[in-house]
């Protein structure tokens, strides 16, 4: 029977005899013969080669690595190593092999002389569990088989899985809040006095939205708009935007003692991933080298330079869209549709938001090529360093793709396009577009709810169905034909590997980085949960919502629809960690900005406490905003209108009130007030960061890493050891 246990199988097309492709091949199995592997042949559409290693490659595995269990070499060692470790050690192997024209399987592939390489789905129990108690839409709420994950796909993937796993249990806690926070706002949707005093300006005319054409219009005319804003603008919002942040270092923390606790029971807490490797290259080849630590100033230099041509082009395709946004509303606004016209802002934001998630589809892709070019100049030592080298450049490329639009709204929209009469112009011509009257937290609203409903239903939708659809093209692609039968010719008994390695052919291909793809997904996410989720406190529900889907989404495509991915050994999830920390300081960074720039929180507690009535009078029923929104307003001239400008109808000696400006009505200069508002955001932006970051700070000091538990385990093992020794 073990004569049908194979490590791997190799794929090729049938080349010609005494081809150059036929004799590299050739080598390259000669190789592998000469290092004790057993070659199995099939011929179908394509050649087939199953390989199995010798016994004697696990007990040096096993020795070098000082298992105590496998001391002497036997013939139950080969049955005692467990699948993830066999196929691990033959596929380094398999990459590492060397043939005469000092050619690696990697080369060959390139050349075409073997196409793919892949270990085998088998029939066994583990697999049959997994796709009963994981990998199905009917265990959706059910816990995740985190050890036989691990038995299966080796340590790596059921880390990850057992990460976002976590994540999504401590997703429910945000969720939560969240909703509180809108259930909050939800009280004052209609109640609120600022949105009341918008509903009632029926007298307050405003400047028009455009230069050609458009017409004065009423504030009140914004109502609904105004409800809306103040429902997540509220007093709510900043106490939220605190709870975040601190739930981002709770998460983290508690995340360490969960991973701490998983890899003891698995006995990989003092594990080496460099010692691993030297092992393996030793095994390898006996007389192999270690290859020294080297660092390149030059290549360094390069990779910077290149890294910062591409932050060049990600900022420039920002522009571009703010460009399109000035366009669209100049352009929708002199429409005759009435629907457009009116709604304009609301049109281009929208639009605007869909055409920048088309960009990050787009540029996604450009962005994998690039972090490999910037990566290639550093020629890292491991895999290990290479992975998390890519890691960092990808993740950099993708977060500002994601994330420069968002910025633009945040603290630039509505603060550099000048006042009326004098107005910042692109190309001299269009105008920048102003924030809403009711405040510009809302765009970002919207701007973050189009992409992440886009990328949570449209992007998931695609990367499930591609690989089914793909799955199925391959099946009927490749699947063999039957050949007819003569007249008494009987049917030839088939090979029983045959089916399974062209089952196995027929599913999807993967890669090293696949598993890469789908954390560098939920990091992306966790980003969208935590920067900016004070302007939209929805994130963490659609974030959890999302995650339970994507768990057992991911888990149906590696059982069914794609090849068996190459157990790697972790003790935990790598880089990813040192990003997500990265996540968590942004996140209070930019929690702080949003509430202290593009929210009202902080001019609206200025009039309260400066220059509202309740300064002058003492009226303890007096609503202390009452006020506010006139306030707010500064006075135009119509005569100062640039001379290009033209108004639809025409209004004579009227004074025409500009929103969200605190100017002068003679030389339209900042008023005492702009400046005190400004010092208040900074006092208040400073006192949120600080008081944030010591929180962090504190939580991160209060909660260990490690449990206690965990420590005297690993104390009470090493003075074990010990005494064996004495």
């Amino acid at each position: 029977q073990n004569e049908e246990k194979w490590d791997f199988v190799l794929v090729s097309d049938i080349h010609e005899m005494g081809s150059e492709k036929e004799v590299k091949r050739k080598k390259f199995l000669d190789e592998l013969s000469k290092k004790g592997f057993t070659i199995k042949k099939i011929e179908d559409t394509k050649l087939f080669y199953g390989v199995r290693a010798p016994p004697q490659i696990f007990w040096k595995y096993q020795c070098l690595l000082k298992n105590p269990n496998s001391r002497q070499q036997n013939s139950s060692a080969y049955q005692d190593v467990p699948a993830t470790t066999r196929i691990r050690v033959v596929h380094f192997i398999l990459q590492n092999t060397v043939t005469s024209d000092l050619e690696k399987l990697h080369d060959l592939m390139k050349k075409k002389v073997f196409e793919t390489a892949f270990p085998l789905h088998k029939k066994e129990d583990i697999r049959e569990i997994l796709k009963k108690k994981w990998a199905r839409w009917r265990v959706l709420f059910k816990e995740q088989p985190i050890e036989q994950i691990r038995c299966y796909f080796g340590e790596k993937v059921a880390l990850y899985f057992a990460w976002l796993g976590w994540y999504t249990y401590l997703l429910i806690f945000a969720a939560v809040a969240g909703l509180a926070t809108v259930a909050a706002g939800a009280t004052v949707f209609s109640s609120s006095q600022v949105s009341k005093e918008i509903c009632d300006a029926n007298n307050t005319i405003m400047c028009p939205l455009c230069d050609q054409n458009c017409s004065f219009w009423l504030l009140s005319d914004t109502c609904t708009y105004a409800k809306v804003t103040h429902m997540i603008d509220n007093e709510a919002t900043v106490v939220f935007a605190m709870f975040m942040a601190i739930w981002a270092t709770v998460f983290l923390e508690l995340w360490k003692r969960e991973r701490a606790n998983v890899v003891t029971s698995w006995e990989l807490y003092g594990w080496d991933e460099e010692e691993e490797e030297l092992a393996l290259q030793l095994i390898n080849n006996p007389q192999h080298e270690p290859r020294p630590y080297q660092h390149s100033y030059r290549r360094s230099t390069v990779v910077l330079i290149l890294a910062l041509l591409m932050i060049m082009v990600l900022i420039g395709i920002a522009h571009a869209l703010v460009i399109y946004r000035a366009m669209a509303v100049a352009v929708f606004t002199q429409s005759n549709t009435s629907l457009l016209s009116q709604h304009a802002d609301i049109v281009a934001v929208m639009t605007g938001a869909v055409l920048h998630y088309l960009t990050i589809v787009i540029m996604s892709k450009v962005g994998r090529h690039t972090a490999c070019l910037a990566a290639f100049p550093q020629k890292p030592r491991t895999f290990s360093q290479r992975e998390n080298s890519f890691t960092v450049k990808i993740f950099l490329f993708q977060f500002f793709t994601h994330f420069s639009s968002l910025i633009y709204i945040a603290f630039f929209l509505g603060r550099v396009n000048g006042h009326p009469g004098h107005y910042v112009r692109i190309a001299g011509h269009w105008r920048l577009e102003e924030c809403h009257p009711s405040g510009c937290i809302t765009d970002l609203f919207i701007q973050m709810a189009v992409i992440m409903v886009l990328k949570q239903t449209i992007s998931n939708i695609m990367e499930y169905l591609i690989p089914l659809i793909s799955h199925q093209i391959r099946k009927k692609k490749k699947h063999p034909q039957r050949r007819s039968l003569m007249l008494g010719e009987e049917e030839e008994a088939e090979d029983p590997c045959k089916r399974q390695w062209l089952n196995n052919y027929e599913l999807n291909e993967v890669d090293v980085f696949s598993l890469f793809n789908e954390y560098l997904e939920i990091v992306i996410q966790y980003s969208f949960t935590t920067i900016f989720v004070a302007a939209f406190p929805l994130a963490p529900l659609l974030a959890l919502v999302n995650n339970v889907i994507e768990i057992h989404m991911d888990a149906i495509k590696m059982m069914r629809l794609r090849r068996r991915m190459v157990p790697r050994k972790a003790k935990d999830i790598g880089i990813w960690l040192q990003v997500l920390e990265a996540i968590g300081i942004l996140a209070v960074i930019g929690n702080g900005l949003v509430i202290a720039i593009t929210s009202d929180f902080i001019p609206v507690q200025v009039y309260k406490y400066m220059y509202s009535p309740c300064t002058r009078e003492n009226h303890t029923s007096m609503d202390c905003s009452t006020g506010y929104i006139n306030n707010s307003l500064s006075v135009f001239h119509i005569r100062d209108f640039e001379s290009h400008t033209k108004v639809l109808p025409v209004f004579k000696g009227e004074q025409i009130k500009e929103y969200r400006d605190y100017r002068s009505a003679d030389d339209y200069t900042y008023t005492v007030q702009f400046w005190h508002i400004f010092a208040a955001r900074l006092a208040f932006l400073i006192l949120f960061e600080h008081v944030a970051l010591c929180v962090k700070l504190i939580a991160a000091w209060y909660i260990p890493d490690v449990p206690q538990r965990v420590k005297n385990k690993i104390l009470t093992e090493k003075h074990a050891n010990l005494c064996d020794e004495l």
